[in-house]
């Protein structure tokens, strides 16, 4: 019956009227089709619950071929991710969680104060998060001994990019804390130094990303003649500008921020062009070696791109529908029902490493595949609650 009145509108010159109705139809659809925040939440909830559940003791070290405390820089970006978490949904056991792993630590960077390795900073994040909650002496003081330590000593440089999400907001926080400016002109000599000076430069402002380490930097090339950008290590970048720039508030900072800005729209510019049509990203960015579904740098790309919306620093109309699709992504290719994650590649500096990878195969570690996820999510719930 509605198909014959259609037909005779149509015959009677409503040819237009009915495009029009067409053309609502299919943007009620979009619509209805999009991610809903209390979805996002609901998602996010039941990864972080299953991890909860099988790590329900935060003290207990990890066993993946040898012992390693549970400060790790691994556990690390769980906290990360589930202090994301708990800044959308506040739950007094996640709090909980955190302060007896921290405490259980003494809120002191993995392997003591004297360490330079940025993956030992990585959890002073979480303490110092922690710090400006609560306050605490105890929570503050032992990372900035060893921030102090690293200072004087002028060692423990960022070979690795990986290590600027690691140590570089530590340093930002710092600053932030203290209001002493030292911490963030080190942290930024740094960054500088891995940017444009090791090996010629790790960041290619050329194509807006980065390559992993020296051993990645030109004539290496994947098998295909592509270059080699892995997508979580740029994920890790990308994840420390957005933390950076949160900190760094003021006039006083003018210099860092600018700098800090134009890379992190560089890179989102470069991101946006590697984006898979199903939402994700390929492990290896702009090389189809190893292509396929990953999770954690897709998850730090949208945590990223809801943030740089969110701060009037991307626009929406480009940047809004790649958020979508890689939610939806995530939500229906690699998060399961019972809250394990899928698509996780596990650790390691390069596309290859830990291949092959699929939706259910369990990664070396589970934790920092979680905790992108929770930073992610978070930050693109909170875009949705303000669009």
């Amino acid at each position: 019956m509605v198909a014959n009145i259609i037909f005779f509108l149509y015959l009677c010159g409503m040819k237009q009227i009915l495009l029009s109705i067409a053309a609502l139809f299919v943007a009620l659809s979009a619509t209805a089709q999009s991610p809903k925040a209390d979805d996002v939440l609901a998602h996010l909830r039941k990864a972080n619950d299953y991890f909860m559940a099988k790590y329900s003791d935060p003290t207990r070290a990890t066993f993946v071929k040898k012992v390693r405390p549970s400060s790790l820089w691994t556990r690390a970006v769980y906290y990360e991710g589930l202090m994301a978490l708990n800044a959308i949904d506040p739950q007094p056991r996640y709090a909980q969680y955190v302060d007896r792993w921290a405490s259980f630590h003494q809120w002191t960077p993995r392997d003591g104060i004297q360490t330079c390795d940025a993956d030992n900073q990585c959890c002073a994040q979480t303490y110092l998060m922690r710090y400006q909650q609560v306050g605490g002496e105890e929570k503050l003081l032992p990372t900035r001994q060893n921030l102090d330590h690293q200072m004087q000593t002028k060692i423990g440089w960022w070979t690795w990019i990986d290590a600027i999400q690691m140590a570089m907001p530590v340093y930002a926080q710092m600053t932030t804390i203290t209001g002493d400016e030292r911490y963030l002109q080190h942290a930024m000599k740094m960054y500088r130094w891995t940017r444009d000076s090791l090996a010629g430069g790790l960041f290619n402002k050329k194509d807006g990303l980065w390559w992993r380490d020296k051993d990645f930097v030109p004539p290496y090339r994947e098998s295909d003649g592509q270059q080699c950008y892995w997508s979580r290590g740029n994920g890790w970048v990308y994840a420390a500008l957005v933390r950076c720039l949160e900190e760094i508030q003021g006039s006083k900072f003018k210099a860092q921020r600018s700098l800090l800005r134009k890379d992190f729209v560089r890179m989102s510019k470069a991101l946006l062009k590697c984006q898979r049509e199903d939402g994700l990203w390929n492990v290896s960015l702009v090389s189809n070696n190893y292509a396929g579904p990953e999770l954690t740098g897709t998850a730090l790309f949208l945590y990223g791109m809801s943030w740089g919306i969110r701060q009037g620093l991307l626009p929406a109309k480009q940047y809004r529908p790649a958020c979508d699709r890689a939610w939806t992504a995530l939500q229906q290719q690699c998060i399961h029902a019972d809250g394990f994650l899928g698509w996780v590649q596990g650790t390691g500096k390069e596309p290859a490493d830990g291949q092959p990878l699929s939706y259910t195969r369990v990664p070396d570690f589970e934790d920092f595949g979680t905790g992108c996820l929770l930073l992610g999510g978070s930050e693109y719930y909170r875009l949705l609650q303000t669009q």
